[in-house]
């Protein structure tokens, strides 16, 4: 029997890796296509298609290709060459590895958990059976995987006499169908695995197709590793303090560093420039850092940030919002609800959220697709499309893009219970703030008194004491007898009132001229914290919801530490979260004391009054 085995490629060089997965009907071809992709690349072992021949011959069999599948997979298992998990090819100087899975649920469970990684797929569809419900299952299946790059291949077309128009019609139909899921396949090509046409070469049979074949569309598939060379991933796993200096240490995820590049620090919007690489017994120093490597570095600015925060250059900063749509494989004994509060883990970065939508369930058995959004929870071993809102903002990526910042877990009583992969940033209310933020932290011009010189000058770092709630009179007289026990203290207080920043506007001020109003108070809080500033104030009246405001005041006001004081008229649970609440005091003195304690538990006030504070600050 004749084969198209190509010339042997054990000496060429490896530039990179890309893993794929193939997905297709049952009896679609998928065996088979394997089969031939390793005989057609000679990756087999000299000699095996020959002996497989033979076998057949002996047995009374046709040869097929996907016998050869079997055959290396057999091999694998002996431990010949790596885990049968996965197996693999090589092709034009790149190695691709195949994603095995024994089943839908087991494959799933290793994509969104991190056990495997598709970067793109082959999708197998039978030309004489045309596009079926599990063709459509499969790309659901990549959709939701985040696989963005794909190859559909039109298989057995010698079943169907190699007609052109048969091939239009199953393109047509499945590029229909897949762009309602926002995948747009690469390629589509018509082929048969069994003949080898289209596979490794183009096929004679078929020369109405002038597209590329097979193998050939892998070619032009991107691989992560091209792509991470472009971008700087750096989470934060913790800062150390030696001597004088301040060590930032954590793993590069992707990218690399070098001393003198700028980075921004993610949520925080903070940059500095790298003053030195750090690493032990290694004489002289490094200058450079790459991917994959643990490291710490110091900065030519003793900024305040905290483990959680991802570094990156400038050109290609991470998303940053408090939500994002993800899809969660999830294991949890107990299901998964919304509106609970749950533990995120994403990168080195733990905060609450909870799942505010579930948009549609995949049972990961059978792929049976439940799309209502009337779900409320999600069943053990349950594949889910849902909307992630945390506390506070997150610095993350789209899986398709960055890996590590783009797969978190999350955890449900201490129980690691659901693995996910981020799929889509969605916008939160905060987000016109966060880039206006993000825009003017990166101008900002500083002077030479950086704001750890003013906290150890004053004896406390700077921050916004926020009065919330609706007992307005309290509030204010809260925030002047506040501002009073503080001046009296020795410490660099102000309390601002937003009725100084509204004169001549409406009482009521519509929706627009409200948030408008927030953002420039923001602005005036911004500036005077820069001074080392307490700032004390009220949010009476910006005819907005309090979380709103907050939240807004909170982003612009950001990195300074923002404590919210929660003032009731009655004995009522808070309608919003704050640090502190208060119903009615009668004895403001007595409670401005209780806040100075909360502003000391959050490192904000030092213990010492005046220009010596009683401890370093950690700015």
């Amino acid at each position: 029997m004749a084969t198209c085995n190509i010339e042997s490629q054990e000496n060429v060089d490896i530039r990179d890796r890309m893993n794929i997965v193939i997905v297709g009907h049952v009896d679609h071809g998928k065996s088979t296509l394997l089969g031939r992709l390793y005989a057609d690349t000679g990756t087999l072992p000299e000699g095996k298609i020959e002996k497989i021949q033979a076998i057949c011959k002996q047995q009374g069999k046709e040869f097929e290709y996907a016998f050869l599948f079997d055959a290396f997979i057999e091999e694998q298992e002996q431990g010949i060459t790596i885990d049968t998990a996965r197996t693999f090819f090589q092709w034009a100087g790149r190695q691709y590895i195949i994603i095995d899975a024994p089943g839908h649920k087991e494959f799933l469970k290793n994509m969104v958990s991190g056990a495997a990684r598709a970067e793109a797929a082959l999708l197998l569809i039978d030309a004489l059976e045309g596009v079926r419900e599990q063709s459509k299952r499969h790309g659901l299946l990549l959709s939701m995987l985040g696989v963005k790059q794909v190859t559909v291949v039109v298989n057995k077309m010698d079943l169907v006499g190699y007609r052109q128009d048969t091939f239009d019609a199953i393109e047509k139909e499945y590029r229909e169908f897949l762009s309602q899921l926002n995948v747009t396949p690469q390629f589509v090509i018509p082929a048969s695995a069994k003949l080898g046409d289209n596979i490794a070469k183009l096929s004679p049979q078929m020369s109405w197709f002038t597209g590329p074949t097979v193998l050939d569309s892998l070619a032009e598939f991107s691989s992560e590793s091209e792509e991470a060379e472009q971008a700087l991933r750096f989470p934060l796993q913790d800062v150390y303090k030696f001597d004088a200096r301040r060590i930032l240490a954590g793993r590069i995820t992707s990218g690399s560093l070098k001393v003198g590049d700028r980075l921004i620090c993610s949520p925080s919007n903070k940059t500095a420039i790298v003053q030195s690489i750090e690493a032990f017994n290694i004489e002289p120093p490094p200058t450079q850092a790459n991917a994959g490597q643990s490291v710490g570095i110091t900065l030519d600015e003793q900024i305040f940030v905290e483990r959680g925060e991802v570094l990156s250059h400038e050109a290609s900063i991470p998303f940053v919002s408090t939500s994002f749509r993800a899809n969660l494989f999830w294991l949890g004994q107990r299901p998964l609800e919304m509106k609970k509060t749950y533990l995120i883990r994403l990168g080195t970065r733990e905060v609450e959220c909870q799942v505010a939508n579930v948009h549609r369930i995949v049972d990961a058995e059978n792929l049976s697709l439940d799309n209502q959004d009337s779900k409320i929870s999600v069943q053990r071993n349950e594949v889910a499309d849902i909307t992630i809102r945390a506390k506070s903002p997150l610095a993350f990526d789209l899986y398709n893009k960055f890996e590590t910042t783009g797969r978190f877990v999350l955890v449900d009583n201490y129980d690691v219970a659901g693995g996910g992969i981020i799929t889509e940033m969605v916008q939160d209310r905060e987000e016109n703030l966060r880039v206006e933020a993000r825009q003017r932290d990166f101008a900002w011009v500083q002077g030479d008194v950086s704001l750890a010189d003013r906290a150890l000058h004053y004896g406390h770092r700077a921050a916004l004491v926020l009065l919330v709630g609706p007992d307005t009179t309290a509030k204010t007289f809260l925030a002047k007898k506040l501002e009073s026990v503080l001046v009296a203290e020795g410490r660099h207080a102000y309390m601002l009132d937003p009725e100084n920043l509204r004169r001549g506007l409406d009482a009521d001020l519509p929706k627009e001229e409200a948030l408008e109003f927030v953002r420039r108070y923001g602005e005036v809080a911004r500036l005077l914290v820069d001074t080392g500033l307490l700032v004390i104030s009220t949010t009476n009246p910006f005819n907005l919801p309090a979380d709103q405001v907050i939240e807004g005041i909170r982003t612009l006001v950001h990195p300074a530490s923002v404590l919210t004081v929660y003032m009731n008229k009655c004995d009522q649970a808070p309608s919003i979260e704050a640090d502190l609440s208060f119903v009615g005091p009668e004895d403001f003195t007595a409670t401005a004391h209780d806040i100075l304690e909360a502003l000391k538990q959050k490192g904000i006030l030092a213990e010492a009054i005046g220009n010596q504070p009683a401890f370093q600050f950690s700015i």
